[in-house]
């Protein structure tokens, strides 16, 4: 997702949460009442595109002939991760409703239809909407209306929903503002486990956000995740119990989960009358960090706990700190070819005395097998650095006592100035490493040339991009809307005398170059450029020299272009107001401000549209060159300040460790290959010039008011 997605989508999120809190305000209702009515409407809205997106779907295989002309039913939706809404559950039912109804009995009523409908939610969705009036309910939901809404995706929403999660937890909505999972968090350690058959357990789950990432991970391979794997989840909070079974349903999955404090309690059993304890495939968790007071009588004898109990206190009546507890329950349920991933406190890793010991035994298992670093400000609601760590019990014998350390602490993107992930890239070049360290190469190779080819593809949609019925050339379009603009201003600027023509002021503008020669270069590379790519092998060779004797000259030339496009429209954009302050434009018959300034904002639109389009090929670009420089021959090895294969002697020396940042060292400093000294020296000199103009009118205003006093 872009950054202009994100941004976009954060302006989404502000909006509807003001709306929200202004209903939380105007009922006199605490955060935990309306808490769950709120999260029902993002239900409805998220049910209703899944189906509508689904229905489309149906209807586009039955025209199709892949399916018969028949009656729908459950299933068909299902399969496509969606629910058969009944027709008063619909999203937009409820808006078309006459003036006048009781809305919030509509929406109980919605409530119960999709509850008789669908057994896993029966008494889990809200029905507390008689609490608030009409005029509240209404602008609710035309809230959630928006045609950006009406369109977005799961992962929109699901992010809106993680969203309206942190902002009750920090309220108090929740279990004492506990977080959720970051979505970016969860795709990694997914991308670490592969969780793709079998029993799926999380024992602290939350919203659910582990079992849904997990289905998106299986539909990515082409199957259908309930064919595939069976979630079961323990979680202690009954209303977040609820938020989990709303978050299943709305992606058309179902899960076993039960009420239970999982220090305590292993409630599971699997339908041939087995505990999960030692039968899990996978198991994937975000469980509390560093809690306290857990009662140490009820847990010593617990069988989850192999590597004995972590540190007490208060004469061995309680757990100090339940970090281990967690670790060693989480080793404990995973069959002997089970797969663990789970986020811990960065404190964990390298945790003393009895945490230590605990430590020792879990490296000698040989079963800890990728350790990675998180840098702070990935959760919503905290701003805690923490670890990602990673078991498999099926590790060969020559990976037994080896341990991949990866320090991601470096490798981010800025989604708000507070809140920070993983691109889809950024996940794609950490699991790639993983596969290195698997003797996966295939798939490390795929992952460079899949990098390489979107960015020669990102070269052609910057000419043509078909989006829906309506053609997009985005290069052409700033050319002809920026030539449109400049045809604007010629009859003014024209008869203007010779000094002024090429006075400082106005002369850069009838000496930048029309945009269409440097365009059409680029349109001759970018062809080139897919046909050296269309001849090379699969070859790790073949990628390292398209991306170092080809690619990134192309990338360095997009670059270029998007100087080009930009000094154009800003000399351009200058001059009009130069024309406007210094030569009276506005006063003339030749100057059509309304016209010109109607057109300066189509040239800007078109502008930002094909700089956004030209940045993907250098985006693309550096992504292969990172992978490229790190690991050239597609082989794992150590990368100072990113990842380091550690054996069990090294761990051991230094004390039990398992903190990545402890092994791999510090990265060297890296130039930034972005900084474009020369643009930047023409911005200074354009702003300059404005500056001095703009001081000179100051000075001369000045003069004028000391005149008008007499001095």
């Amino acid at each position: 997702m872009s950054a202009n997605a994100f941004q976009n989508i954060s302006k989404i999120e502000d909006s509807l949460w003001e709306a929200a809190d202004q209903l939380r305000a105007n009922s006199q209702l605490t955060s935990s009442e309306y808490c769950m009515p709120v999260l029902g409407v993002i239900f409805l809205r998220h049910a209703s595109n899944r189906y509508d997106a689904a229905l489309k779907a149906i209807k586009a295989d039955q025209e199709a002939g892949k399916m018969p002309p028949r009656a729908l039913v459950k299933s068909d939706f299902i399969k496509r991760r969606a629910l058969m809404l009944p027709a008063t559950a619909h999203y937009n039912h409820l808006l078309a409703l006459p003036a006048g109804t009781d809305l919030g009995a509509a929406l109980v009523d919605a409530m119960d239809a999709i509850e008789a409908d669908f057994e896993p939610l029966a008494g889990q969705l809200p029905k507390d909407y008689d609490r608030f009036d009409n005029e509240l309910l209404e602008n609710l939901l035309r809230k959630f209306d928006t045609e950006a809404l009406r369109s977005a995706s799961g992962d929109v929403f699901g992010r809106i929903y993680e969203y309206f999660l942190m902002k009750f937890a920090m309220q108090g909505a929740q279990d004492n503002g506990e977080f959720f999972t970051p979505p970016s968090l969860v795709q990694t350690i997914v991308n670490v486990i592969e969780p793709d058959h079998g029993v799926v357990f999380d024992p602290a789950c939350g919203s659910g956000g582990m079992f849904v990432q997990t289905s998106h991970f299986i539909e990515d391979e082409g199957q259908e995740t309930m064919k595939r794997v069976t979630f079961y989840g323990q979680e202690k909070t009954a209303t977040t119990i609820r938020l989990a079974k709303m978050n299943l349903a709305v992606h058309g999955l179902e899960g076993d989960i039960q009420d239970a404090n999982s220090f305590y309690d292993d409630k599971h059993r699997l339908p041939d009358g087995r505990a999960l304890w030692g039968n899990c495939n996978f198991v994937m968790a975000n469980p509390p960090f560093n809690v306290d007071k857990v009662d140490a009588t009820k847990v010593k004898n617990d069988r989850r706990l192999p590597f004995g109990l972590p540190g007490t206190t208060n004469k061995d009546k309680e757990v100090s700190n339940g970090n281990y507890l967690w670790i060693s329950y989480f080793h404990s349920y995973l069959s002997e070819t089970g797969r663990a991933g789970f986020v811990m406190s960065s404190q964990a890793s390298s945790a003393g005395h009895g945490e230590k010991e605990v430590r020792r035994k879990l490296v000698e298992t040989g079963d800890v097998d990728v350790m990675i670093a998180i840098r702070s400000n990935f959760f919503y609601t905290r701003t805690v650095p923490c670890e990602l760590w990673h078991f498999d019990r099926a590790k060969p014998p020559e990976r037994k006592d080896k341990v991949l350390m990866l320090d991601a602490r470096h490798i981010y993107r800025k989604v708000t100035r507070k809140i920070y992930d993983f691109s889809p890239e950024q996940q794609a070049n950490l699991a790639a490493i993983v596969w290195l360290y698997r003797g996966q190469r295939e798939r490390f190779v795929e992952l460079v040339q899949q990098h390489i080819s979107n960015a020669i593809n990102a070269a052609h949609i910057c000419f043509l991009d078909e989006t829906g019925d309506k053609p997009c050339a985005p290069l052409a379009d700033f050319v002809s809307s920026y030539t449109a603009l400049r045809q604007l201003m010629k009859p003014f600027l024209d008869p203007l005398p010779e000094g002024t023509r090429h006075d400082e002021a106005l002369g850069e503008y009838w000496a930048i170059d029309n945009p269409s020669g440097p365009i059409e270069r680029f349109r001759v590379f970018a062809n080139d450029i897919e046909g050296s790519w269309a001849q090379a092998s699969d070859r790790m060779a073949d990628a390292v020299d398209m991306h170092d004797n080809t690619l990134k000259g192309f990338a360095d030339h997009s670059r270029s272009l998007i100087a080009d496009l930009d000094h154009a429209f800003k000399i351009t954009s200058r001059t009009i107001e130069l024309c406007e302050k210094e030569f009276a434009a506005k006063d003339s018959p030749d100057w059509n401000s309304r016209e010109i300034n109607k057109a300066r904002k189509a040239a800007d639109a078109a502008r930002h549209k094909a700089v956004e389009r030209l940045k993907q090929i250098r985006y693309f670009q550096r992504h292969a060159a990172w992978l490229i420089e790190r690991f050239p021959d597609a082989e794992l090895r150590d990368v100072p300040g990113l990842c380091k294969l550690v054996s069990r002697a090294d761990i051991a020396a230094a004390d039990w460790s398992l903190t990545p940042g402890r092994y791999v060292g510090v990265a060297p400093a890296e130039v930034d290959e972005d900084f474009d000294f020369e643009q930047t020296m023409r911005d200074i000199h354009t702003e300059l010039a404005d500056l001095n103009r703009e001081a000179a009118e100051l000075a001369a205003r000045i003069q004028e008011n000391f005149e008008g006093l007499g001095v």
